[in-house]
């Protein structure tokens, strides 16, 4: 598979009640390397990170997990994600946001996936969308929006925005929170429905304990959440797409010259992939921070 992953690696500083806070090395993106790495399919992240002891954090991170980086350390400080846990394990997010993309060509064309989302692709479109495109000609383009409203100055053009992304892509992942977000009149699954429509050969969107639900062109499929004991929710969604990614490799959907095996994707295949999908993310969610499930443990 060789995958290339897009976007930021940052330090969560995540904290419940009164008990002190612990500090996690993340960012949606290197979650899903690293998620990608743990189950057998270790690749590239293209990102960015600070001169700091947090940089070095992440390095020392990413060398653990067995991923390797393009970019990496630059002159401004890494960023931070201050989190705050809810009863349920729910996090919600303040960040000292930067984000600049590191200076590369094209791809590798050896890579047979490409994914991206959140930050990068809010602050980097005039650089990533042509990328992505140029992409397209060898690797399954994968996407998840990873929205952080806080970030956002203009709703409508941020819908725009993501539209372009999600019509470059092959696979989309996204929650049903961003869904809601960006369509309020809608329902989800009419959202999703949607955005098949733009392009992509498979949207599922995730609702964390309340299951999954996926479209591709023969039809829908859900699935329910393994009931677990829950430690927090970050990083799930993000163990959650890669290993979407790994079944789909896995049962040889991905690349460029398997795009119309992946546009064929039947109800049944689409069950496995969301069943195997949750079993992943269910791994995370017992654990605390982002950390996600070696290909053992599942």
């Amino acid at each position: 598979m060789n995958p290339t992953v897009i976007g930021e690696a940052l330090v969560d500083v995540l904290a419940s009640g009164i008990a002190p806070a612990q500090e996690f090395v993340g960012g949606s993106p290197l979650n899903v390397a690293v998620s990608l790495a743990r189950l057998g399919y270790p690749g590239t992240l293209i990102s960015r990170w600070g001169d700091d002891e947090n940089g070095r954090k992440i390095e020392s991170y990413l060398d653990a997990n067995n991923v390797g980086y393009v970019g990496g350390k630059d002159d401004e400080p890494t960023v931070l994600a201050h989190g705050i846990l809810d009863p349920a394990g729910g996090a919600s997010f303040a960040f000292n946001a930067f984000w600049q993309m590191p200076k590369i060509g094209e791809l590798s064309r050896d890579t047979e996936l490409v994914h991206t989302g959140s930050i990068a692709t809010l602050f980097s479109p005039e650089e990533l969308l042509p990328l992505l495109a140029a992409a397209r000609s060898h690797a399954t383009i994968s996407y998840d929006p990873n929205l952080r409203p806080s970030l956002v100055s203009s709703h409508p053009q941020t819908v725009a925005q993501i539209e372009q992304f999600v019509a470059q892509a092959d696979v989309v992942r996204v929650s049903g929170i961003d869904l809601k977000w960006l369509y309020p009149l809608r329902s989800v699954n009419d959202s999703a429905r949607a955005w098949l429509k733009l392009g992509p050969a498979l949207v599922v969107a995730t609702a964390g304990s309340r299951g999954c639900w996926g479209v591709v062109r023969a039809g829908e499929a859900q699935h329910e959440s393994p009931q677990v004991e829950v430690s927090d929710t970050v990083g799930a969604g993000d163990t959650f797409t890669a290993a979407l990614l790994c079944w789909l490799g896995e049962h040889e959907k991905l690349g460029a010259a398997r795009r119309a095996l992946l546009e064929a994707l039947s109800v049944e295949e689409l069950s496995q992939a969301l069943e195997f999908a949750s079993r992943a993310a269910s791994v995370t969610v017992q654990r605390a921070g982002a950390n996600p499930p070696r290909r053992a443990e599942l």
